[in-house]
């Protein structure tokens, strides 16, 4: 039996959304984002892997656990790209709401937009490495 190397590691957010299949075609709008596999149960409720160039992360229906319910969202993306400012003007005429329009700081290129089910994603690039 040939010797396999293990898969590497990797943290993919989940997001927890009220309305999953139109937060997919969200994603897919605003950030070009593609399916990698999708679950759906007979009530039309989704669980579906996503990715942006690679980056994946996890959409599922869970009303009782999206920013809606939560009265806000309990953690935050940062989606970092080589264009962060094509991408923000993408995910905003996508329906994104603008929270902080982009902007240099700390070493960063970077601005924040809240999709339509209330989760922040800041879009940003690192204008240079430290050290």
């Amino acid at each position: 039996m040939p010797d396999h190397d293990p898969p590497p590691t990797a943290i993919a957010p989940w997001l927890s959304v009220r309305h999953g299949t139109a937060a997919v075609d969200f994603y897919v709008a605003a950030f070009g984002a593609v399916e990698l596999h999708r679950v759906a149960n007979d009530d039309g409720e989704i669980v579906c892997q996503l990715a942006v160039d690679g980056a994946e992360f996890w959409v599922s229906d869970e009303p009782d656990a999206s920013p809606a319910a939560l009265g806000r969202g309990s953690a935050r993306m940062i989606l970092s790209v080589a264009e962060p400012d094509a991408l923000f003007d993408r995910a905003v005429a996508a329906g994104a709401t603008v929270i902080a329009p982009m902007y240099e700081a700390h070493g960063w290129r970077i601005g924040r937009i809240a999709d339509p089910e209330g989760h922040h994603w800041e879009i940003a690039r690192r204008l240079h490495r430290p050290g």
